[in-house]
């Protein structure tokens, strides 16, 4: 006999849950993008994340955020689990911030939850090229 408090999951129709996740992605990495008079901030909610799962990286002027979760839980003991959940992510995100800028030039900061990554403004010199009429 099972305890009252295990009874409705052992019962629950499971077959729904790909709707859950669905929606759990979506709202994965929110992002906010803010212009200042000297940057771009763009701000990437990760409630609960640890900052050590978090890469940033730049290529080919792409800013590319990833977040790779794995909750393992590891318990020695000779209890018999009626159930055991674990939780397993990945997510990614990318912004194409120019050829221009740097690594250098970007700050990241995780602070409360929220990714504030810094992209300084950098002036573009436009070369006035002349086309060849044919």
């Amino acid at each position: 006999m099972l305890p009252i408090i295990f009874k409705d999951i052992m019962n629950h129709d499971f077959s729904d849950m790909d709707h859950f996740f669905k929606r759990s992605k979506k709202s994965m990495m929110k992002t906010d993008i803010k212009e200042t008079k000297d940057n771009f901030n763009i701000l990437i909610d990760m409630p609960g994340v640890n900052k050590d799962n978090i890469s940033v990286e730049l290529h080919n002027g792409y800013l590319n955020v990833s977040v790779a979760i794995d909750e393992k839980k590891e318990e020695v003991n000779n209890d018999k689990f009626i159930l055991q959940e674990r939780f397993t992510s990945n997510c990614s995100r990318s912004f194409y911030v120019g050829d221009k800028i740097q690594d250098a030039d970007i700050n990241a900061q995780y602070k409360d939850g929220v990714l504030d990554i810094s992209i300084p403004k950098k002036e573009l010199k436009e070369e006035k090229k002349a086309i060849t009429i044919k």
